[in-house]
């Protein structure tokens, strides 16, 4: 049966582009429905295998992942995982039905992102010019461009030295799907990288192959790990009393964009948003901007 999972992993990442952290995420919780399955089968003294896995089955582990108390959105991702996962059976002709179709997931609230102010970014970016060392000239550069830019940190690791364009002030990256956008990057960002690719990388570096443009003491590519501890510590010098993390930047980077004006558009294409609804959920954050600049503009708002 994880054979099937295996080829159905390999379809997602070679067909369909999924990075390597989705793919592995779809694979955990596929093994762990293959595991149910194989425990439901010997309850039932018979051989496991998806041909035999039923509707009643799928209500079944529904109802394990629930008594295991897991979160309403572990569930509804696990659900929709088998639910993909049985319709690319279907597809290849291994199984004749989808045991999990009208079989619905819990119900929830789409979170919305917490962005920090931007008196609370300031206080974030300035945290490692108090310090000397090299590693510090690199850990700003990366707060930097992952504020000016609004990369996910999976695509700010990613990057490689040809990847930016310091002259003329922009980086490539490739973001979900492989689908690659160039973003302009302000001059104050463009400045950190660039000290830290003349000063700080070449004493990082250990073998004169390594691209990666963002590198650990090891010389090896900084991982989303990695960055985010650095993260932590940054946050902590700042005594940032909320919650940081690597996404918080990201996040901020669009309600500021928003409140400074630049349209949904822009904002979802610089983002890399497939789909421009990903994007409005950032406009419900900018509500008590736009009520400021109605009291402060309307000659009958006084």
């Amino acid at each position: 049966m994880k054979e099937d999972i295996d080829s159905f992993l390999t379809y997602l990442k070679v067909e369909k582009g999924f990075s390597e952290n989705t793919t592995a995420a779809y694979g955990n919780d596929l093994y762990q429905l293959a595991d149910f399955a194989d425990e439901e089968a010997a309850k039932r003294g018979t051989a496991a295998s998806w041909a035999s896995f039923n509707r009643q089955d799928m209500l079944s582990y529904l109802l394990n992942l629930k008594e295991r108390n897991y979160a309403a959105t572990t569930v509804a991702r696990k659900v929709a995982a088998a639910r993909s996962f049985f319709d690319f059976m279907v597809a290849e002709g291994k199984i004749k039905d989808n045991p999990s179709h009208n079989i619905g997931s819990p119900k929830i609230g789409r979170a919305l992102p917490k962005p920090i102010s931007f008196s609370q970014v300031r206080r974030l970016l300035e945290q490692p010019t108090k310090l000397s060392t090299p590693e510090a000239k690199r850990d700003k550069a990366m707060l930097e461009l992952l504020y000016a830019s609004g990369m996910r940190v999976s695509e700010l690791v990613s990057l490689n030295l040809g990847d930016v364009d310091l002259e003329n002030g922009y980086v490539r990256c490739l973001g979900k799907g492989s689908k690659e956008r160039v973003i302009p990057i302000a001059p104050q960002a463009a400045l950190s990288v660039a000290e830290y690719v003349k000063e700080v990388h070449p004493r990082l570096v250990h073998n004169e192959n390594e691209q990666a443009l963002f590198l650990n003491l090891r010389g090896d590519r900084l991982t989303r790990q990695g960055f985010w501890q650095i993260l932590k510590g940054y946050a902590k010098m700042a005594k940032l009393e909320v919650e940081i993390t690597p996404h918080t930047l990201r996040h901020s980077f669009a309600t500021h964009m928003l409140n400074g004006g630049a349209d949904l558009r822009s904002v979802q294409e610089l983002l890399g948003h497939a789909n421009i609804s990903t994007t409005q959920i950032y406009t419900h954050l900018t509500s008590e901007h736009i009520r400021r600049t109605y009291e402060q503009s309307h000659p009958r708002a006084k």
